[in-house]
């Protein structure tokens, strides 16, 4: 029958009286979500209450049994709701409403925190909290009686047969999906009614969950409302936090297991138990959607009893396509058990087996194992254009089989390999994409139509050709089981066509039988024939085929489905592919590199690999990297790569010979420049590049005293840093030397003059500095400032400020730099050289390491009058500054950006992107500024006064970093977040940028300032 909810809901100023009458409490009231009772918050001065009001003539008993249970976690370590009685002693009072309608009212304490509901992001920290929380709670319940606790309840897991009678409410495809869960519950009965019971809490959602109010790293502090609590099997108690608190999370079993870990730290969970613990998950979320369709009948004004349907009705369906086997081993796994129960037997009945390889391949002639390695790092791979042609690839296997014929070549157990980075390989995880890119099996690379003899006795489980498929060709599984009956599989992929006439499914094959050929390239696809075997303890509901990589956070679980091949074969040289941790790589940086030296990032990392805009760490994990403008032209791009080797193959030495590729690179660098600027110098850095720069201002000068700008920074050489505010002025430094004198930085935003038309303003103090050089009886030599000042926070220069200094410092006699290392090579899109944004010619250009992307290469460009000064009998020579491996590397990054029109590239999508920032900007007032040109902008955290707000930058990079997006923050008050990353960078990083960064904006620590 419809109730409705309108007429029985209690009023805000309805509870105020009944709380002033009944406990004489007054305060702020706040009404509060509640599936039976009316809840409200009471705030007093002294402390706070909830107070509590039944629906009409609702049973005592319950609340009762409620009362109780909050009397027995007094005496625990719990944070608990405790019950104060009314002023005549009640603990439960009872009234009449309006209607004559009697009702049950309580006060019980409040305890401070924000809801789960209402948390971002919900990390695994938290999701272990809640499940430690929760063990905690079932522990201290487990000595628990009463007699209402074994009432019926259509909550109760173990009741939720209930549910079979409103399948109807559903449509088909719901039905389908319920159904299958019932079936399955109702298959389990009688061994899950043997499991040990107690009384649990039961209703641990997302409103019945307390977080403190830390907005970094929170915790759980309390959960609250025992109304549910029911003495029933202990597991259910466990399912019931899972299923709430995996609702919306992309990778729902991942999101499960830290709960699974936290509940079994506090409450040691039995390994019966967790065999159960998938379908009890599903069954609880079938009970949550059957209510919410029965209730939007009854009450469909009551939006409180749905707000769990659409998240329930999704989480059913990510569950159902979770294997459940997968889900016990992983609960397992989570628990400290062994993945597979039956793992332990199993190996040790393994490593007694032994056969040996030529066994395996008896047509083969080796007497060596080789391990070929194809992990994320490997330099014998090299570059992703070689390891991606077939035809290079399959070249260089042969001509390692004819160098070392005796030889057999293998390897890859757990091993990350890079070309698994790719979409088909990809999901969307719960920070983040993921990418299954560790090797479960050995490959061995040997002939096409090698004959392939079975290892062990067994019978075809099936032989399956992948038709269109042509990464993995026909492949063949055979099932053996051990001496105690222990089912095992193995796997052979990459075989050729005639393979599938060989055996059949269901045929008895005995060990030494021929069983399949290795395929060729064109039957699988692959560099050059090999063999993929691979062991299994478990199909997973495969019938065809398996899995061969997985994702590396799930590697734990999935090694031991699919234990190492090699227990059979016993090579040393086949071993698990193993990694350097990073706390040991850390620890030996920290004793034997320089100290001063740092790392990115809350957590570092460790990167193997590059690939245009992005770089892949030990994992094979892809981030996109939005900061390093060095890989100017894209990491390691393939032409780049290429010219630097084929030089490097055929001579490299110094300047003082003749080489076409100094005078090639120099027209081609000078062809850029206004005709002003003729004349190169080749160096190896950017620091070089302005120390020389430097030394060509003093030489043509004859003068020491320099002007620079505020938190500027320009190389790390002695005279780099005494130019540089951002060093001499920061942690270490001394402040300014005697000869540099720094001017403002030129912020229009928050510095020393703010809003348009600035420019004459910050001028003058160029004007001011010179007037103090003149008092003290000295000269200007020269005034150097970055294009867009980039330590400073990308701040853009006021227009007509270059002007208007470089003005001032010829007038003077001084000459000027412009510092082109992080602004140039037509990174800032309109113009190709910063400088050419504001108008102004200057006299001396310093580049740095883009022009070489990332190898060893910069150059000072000056003019003809500045080069003549500076030649003045003393030689400058620089033993690698022009050589024929740095100019050819040069020259290819110029050819590269013109040919694959990187600066129209930067200008189009820095456009969309800084359009898009400032859009984001209007929804999220934490961003103060955005600025820049091209792919060199920045943004800036402050809040509403302006005030920087670095401890938010520094989150947000991190947090960027764990979606796989590198950021890094930088500026005055280290508040503002740079984007500069490689001109390869298209729409749709930048899209992908934007959407994670609205997705952080959006988590509660940005959120509150």
């Amino acid at each position: 029958m419809s109730v409705d909810y309108n007429t029985i809901q209690i009023p805000l100023i309805k509870a105020k009286e009944i709380a002033k009458r009944l406990y004489n409490v007054e305060g702020e009231f706040k009404t509060l979500p509640g599936e039976l009772d009316f809840n409200f918050l009471i705030e007093t001065k002294r402390e706070n209450y909830i107070l509590k009001i039944s629906r009409p003539n609702q049973d005592l008993e319950p609340l009762r049994f409620q009362q109780a249970i909050f009397q027995h976690l007094a005496n625990s370590q719990l944070v608990s709701p405790k019950a104060f009685p009314d002023l005549l002693g009640n603990d439960i009072r009872i009234i009449e409403d309006v209607q004559g309608l009697k009702r049950a009212v309580r006060l019980l304490s409040w305890i401070d925190g924000r809801l789960w509901s209402s948390v971002n992001p919900i990390t695994d920290k938290l999701l272990y909290g809640l499940g430690l929380e929760a063990g905690k709670i079932t522990c201290a319940l487990s000595t628990f009686k009463h007699p209402i606790a074994q009432r019926s309840f259509d909550w109760d897991l173990a009741q939720a047969a209930w549910t079979f009678k409103h399948i109807n409410l559903f449509s088909k495809s719901q039905k389908h999906l319920v159904v299958y869960f019932q079936k399955q519950y109702e298959g389990f009965q009688n061994n899950y009614k043997k499991l040990r019971k107690s009384v649990v809490h039961n209703d641990a959602n997302d409103n019945n969950i307390l977080v403190s109010n830390k907005l970094i790293d929170p915790e759980v502090v309390a959960i609250i409302d025992y109304g549910d609590a029911i003495y029933t099997q202990t597991i259910n108690d466990l399912a019931v936090a899972i299923a709430y608190a995996i609702m919306d999370k992309p990778d729902a079993l991942s999101a499960a297991l830290p709960i699974v870990s936290g509940y079994h730290s506090q409450f040691p969970l039995l390994e019966e138990e967790l065999f159960f613990l998938y379908h009890l998950v599903a069954m609880r979320l079938v009970i949550s959607v059957t209510k919410s369709a029965i209730n939007k009948q009854k009450e469909p004004n009551n939006k409180y009893l749905s707000i769990s349907e659409k998240p329930a009705w999704d989480l059913l369906e990510k569950w159902r396509a979770i294997n459940e086997n997968l889900a016990h081993y992983s609960f397992r796994n989570a628990c400290g058990f062994a993945a597979h129960p039956k793992e332990t037997v199993f190996l040790e009945w393994f490593k007694k087996q032994a056969v040996a390889l030529n066994q395996f391949f008896p047509t083969l002639n080796f007497n060596q194992v080789y391990t070929l390695d194809m992990s994320v790092g490997s330099k014998w791979l090299g570059h992703e254009s070689e390891y991606n042609d077939l035809e290079l690839c399959s070249f260089k296997i042969n001509r390692l089989q004819n160098e070392k014929p005796k030889t057999l070549f293998a390897g890859g157990y757990l091993e990350v390999r890079p070309f698994y980075s790719t979409n088909a390989y990809k999901k969307e995880g719960n920070s983040g994409p993921e990418y299954r890119t560790t090797h479960l099996g050995v490959d061995f690379w040997v002939k096409e139509n090698t004959p392939i003899h079975a290892p062990l006795d067994g019978e075809v489980f099936s032989i399956y050709n992948n038709g269109n498929d042509k990464d993995y060709g026909p492949t063949l599984i055979l099932k053996h089981q051990t001496d105690s009956g222990i089912p095992f599989f193995t796997l052979y992929g990459h075989l050729s066509e005639s393979s599938m006439t060989l055996v059949t499914t269901g045929q008895q094959i005995h060990a030494n039988d021929l069983i399949a050929y290795v395929g060729n390239a064109n039957e699988n696809g692959s560099w050059s024939p090999h063999l993929h075997f691979q062991i299994m303890l478990d199909m997973l509901d495969y019938t065809q085929d398996f899995p061969g990589v997985a994702f590396p956070n799930q590697v734990p679980v999935w090694k031991r489905i699919c234990p190492n091949p090699n227990l059979l074969f016993k090579y040393e040289g086949l071993n698990e592919h193993t990694k350097t941790p990073n706390d040991i790589i850390i620890d030996f940086r920290k004793k034997h590199l320089g100290k001063s030296l740092s790392l990115s990032y809350k957590e570092p990392l460790k990167m193997e690999r590059g690939s245009g805009v992005y770089l892949f760490d030990a994992t094979g994990r892809k981030y996109l990297d939005t900061v390093n403008n060095v890989a100017h032209v894209g990491h390691e791009h393939p032409q780049v790569v290429k010219a630097g080797q084929e030089q490097m193959a055929v001579l490299n030495t110094n300047s003082r010979y003749l080489h076409d590729n100094i005078n090639n690179f120099a027209n081609a660098l000078l062809a850029t420049f206004p005709k002003e600027l003729s004349v190169v110098h080749f160096v190896n850095s950017g620091s070089e590049a302005n120390e020389l720069a430097l030394r060509m201002v003093k030489a043509f000068t004859n003068a020491k005293d320099m002007l620079a700008v505020e938190i500027g920074y320009h190389g790390n050489t002695n005279a780099c840093i005494d130019i540089s505010s951002y060093k001499f002025d920061g942690k270490g430094g001394q402040g300014a030397p005697e000869h540099t004198h720094i001017v403002p930085l030129p912020d229009s935003f928050r510095g020393l003059y703010q809003g348009e038309n600035t420019a004459e303003s910050y001028a003058k103090h160029i004007d001011e500095q010179i007037d103090v050089i003149h008092s003290k009886g000295r000269k200007l030599a020269g005034f150097i400032c970055e294009s867009i000042i980039s330590c400073g926070g990308q701040i853009e220069l006021p227009e007509n400020y270059l002007k208007l200094a470089y003005q001032s410092v010829r007038k003077a006699g001084g000459l000027c730099i412009a510092d082109e290392v992080q602004t140039g090579c037509g990174r800032v899109g309109e113009t190709f050289w910063g400088f050419q944004l504001h108008g102004v010619v200057p006299d001396i250009v310093t580049i740095g390491k883009p022009i070489g992307n990332g190898h060893p290469l910069a150059a000072v460009v000056c003019t003809q009058e500045v080069a003549n000064a500076f030649a003045n009998g003393m030689e400058y020579f620089n033993t690698f500054g022009g050589n024929p491996v740095s100019c050819a590397i040069g020259n290819k990054v110029l050819q590269v950006i013109k040919e694959e029109k990187l600066q129209e590239n930067a200008l189009r999508v820095g456009s969309y992107l800084k359009d898009n920032l400032i859009k984001l900007q209007k929804t999220f007032s934490i961003i103060g500024d955005v600025r820049g040109q091209g792919l060199f902008l920045g943004f800036e955290l402050t809040d509403k006064h302006k005030r920087p707000l670095p401890e938010k930058a520094t989150f947000l990079a991190n947090r960027m970093k764990d979606f796989g997006i590198l950021m890094s923050t930088d500026g005055k008050d280290n508040n503002a977040l740079k984007i500069k990353p490689p001109l390869v960078f298209s729409r749709n990083h930048a899209d992908e940028l934007l959407y994670r960064l609205e997705q952080i904006f959006n988590e509660d620590f940005m959120r509150n300032f």
